[in-house]
């Protein structure tokens, strides 16, 4: 079988990786688009302190989080994956109430998250952190290296067969794909695309976070106002590429590529800007992962490197670094860990997070040709590669692992 995968983030690589290991014959097709998202993912797997209310979106965040030790024997490849533990903290020890009754009670269906603890001093894990936080421990979350899994990803498909490009893909009506090389960025002539749900691109109405821990409000912008995709300028006549089925894992543009089918997905982009520091001469690699309740995440990686963020806003496809996002991303890690006041500032990233306007996932057939998988939100390198496994064996006419009738399209 042939299947074009249109995106070579972490759940377009995913998909390449698992078809080319049943033997299909791949192509990826990477957009090369600024701001995708798996640069400038964190890196956190810890599915258990989110979506308290939402058993779909749990299960399928829970079900990747299982199937990351296993891709990384089969990786055989360094993808910066390590089981570091989680402190969940708060200046209050009431509020860790609520989510250590969460953890109680999915404690029996996911025994991977390991028993949790309370941690007196938190700085003794993570010595930045203020003095004056409590803390509990959940000692089976992980941390991993987006860019270092898309990678591997993409390379051992290769190694299986798969060939990756670099262009532009459209589709037509039916469903075939033209692949064109890139021209720049979006035209500036014509009509700008944008999501039919809202003028602006974005929900009328922020999404419910349903009290996840570490996913939060998107932040106001007044002097930012949602900027719309315009219409993509593709170059010549273009390469029709050759399929019997198409994955769409475009992210946060998949509702542009899939707009000749006919169809109006409310898929919007969700900015996020982080930062990494450095601490000279400081061992960082197995600091845990720091979820406060109220304010950034923070975790660290080895040469002595820290991570710090992330934004939430919803401006549109605008993957800017601004000084408002900075300077939100530092105070804010600065009030949960005083100890990096004096950290070095290596460089900031900045990614826009898939959205689903109704709050799921979005994975399933569009088309009789066409399946589509994005929607991932804050939870791409959590889930990511686990829905490239979905999609994957909707494309080759299989049983997916999972039901996956909460995250289909709504299409008529």
């Amino acid at each position: 079988m042939r299947v074009v995968v249109i995106g070579s983030g972490i759940v377009g690589a995913g998909a390449a990786y698992y078809l080319s290991r049943r033997g299909a014959a791949v192509t990826v097709v990477d957009g090369g688009y600024p701001g995708e998202a798996t640069q400038a993912g964190a890196g956190i797997v810890c599915p258990w302190v989110d979506h308290p209310e939402d058993d779909d979106w749990y299960q399928l965040t829970r079900e990747g989080t299982r199937r990351y030790p296993g891709l990384v024997e089969a990786l055989g490849e360094d993808i910066g994956y390590a089981k570091v533990g989680a402190l969940l903290v708060a200046a209050d020890p009431a509020d860790l109430e609520p989510v250590r009754a969460l953890l109680r009670r999915r404690h029996a269906g996911a025994p991977e998250m390991g028993d949790v603890v309370d941690v007196a001093t938190p700085s003794e894990l993570f010595p930045p952190l203020s003095d004056d936080l409590s803390a509990i421990l959940v000692p089976g979350a992980a941390r991993v290296d987006g860019c270092s899994v898309r990678d591997e990803l993409l390379r051992a498909a290769v190694a299986q067969g798969a060939e990756v490009r670099v262009g532009a893909a459209r589709l037509t009506p039916g469903g075939e794909v033209f692949m064109h090389a890139l021209a720049g960025e979006a035209a500036s002539e014509g009509e700008p695309w944008i999501p039919a749900h809202s003028a602006a691109g974005v929900p009328e109405e922020p999404l419910d976070q349903g009290g996840s821990w570490r996913q939060g409000a998107p932040t106001a912008r007044a002097a930012e106002p949602p900027v719309p995709m315009g219409a993509r300028r593709f170059a010549g006549e273009g390469e029709p590429l050759d399929a019997d089925m198409v994955i769409v894992a475009a992210g946060a543009w998949t509702g542009e590529v899939c707009r000749p089918l006919g169809v109006e997905l409310p898929v919007f982009p969700r900015r996020g800007q982080i930062m990494h520091v450095t601490l000279e001469g400081v061992d960082t690699a197995w600091w845990p992962i720091v979820l406060p309740r109220v304010g950034p995440y923070l975790l660290g990686f080895p040469d002595s490197r820290v991570v710090i963020g992330a934004t939430v806003e919803d401006v549109g496809f605008a993957p800017r670094v601004t000084l408002g996002g900075l300077d939100e991303v530092i105070q804010a890690g600065l009030r949960v860990a005083p100890g990096l006041f004096n950290a070095t500032v290596a460089e900031t990233r900045v990614g826009l997070r898939p959205v689903y306007a109704p709050g799921s996932p979005l994975i399933g057939p569009l088309t009789g040709r066409v399946v589509v998988a994005t929607g991932l939100s804050a939870y791409g390198l959590t889930a990511g590669p686990f829905t490239g496994e979905i999609a994957a064996a909707l494309a080759l006419g299989e049983e997916p692992p999972i039901d996956i009738t909460p995250y289909a399209p709504a299409v008529g």
